[in-house]
């Protein structure tokens, strides 16, 4: 295992709301008001590049983020589900699992663009009262 990097935000920090650990990653809940189930698979060890794994690691995280996709979709019914390994900010290897709707900030632009719309409080409201059944959801399915 790779110690942590000092400095590194992903290494000192859990990187939003743990909801699951599992034994290579956790899977947090980003705090972002205007995109409520947006999650992060965060791998533990300091790495900056997926090619950084093992082969077998690899597919390890590929099957979390699958995973949590599946659940994303199956508890937040978004529109889209966008993925995305950046690492630009923060090289520290991360997922982020972010349900999209047709009716959110950014649409159909990334979330990291400048906002198109100021989404309606009601559909925003409405997917912040998911997140209990997501958090159940998540714990759920690496429970198994």
């Amino acid at each position: 295992m790779t110690m942590p990097v000092s400095g590194c935000e992903l290494c000192d920090a859990d990187g939003g709301e743990v909801i699951v650990r599992t034994g290579q990653c956790r899977i947090v809940l980003v705090d972002d008001a205007r995109y409520p189930g947006f999650c992060r698979v965060i791998w533990t060890a300091h790495a900056a590049e997926l090619t950084d794994l093992s082969p077998v690691d690899r597919s390890g995280l590929m099957m979390t983020v699958c995973k949590v996709e599946t659940v994303l979709r199956e508890v937040m019914t978004p529109h889209k589900i966008n993925l995305a390994a950046l690492g630009n900010m923060v090289p520290h290897l991360h997922w982020h699992v972010i349900p999209r709707y047709r009716d959110d900030a950014h649409f159909p632009a990334p979330v990291w663009a400048e906002a198109a719309r100021v989404p309606a409080p009601t559909s925003l409201a409405a997917r912040l009262a998911l997140l209990p059944a997501l958090r159940l959801a998540l714990q759920r399915a690496f429970s198994a």
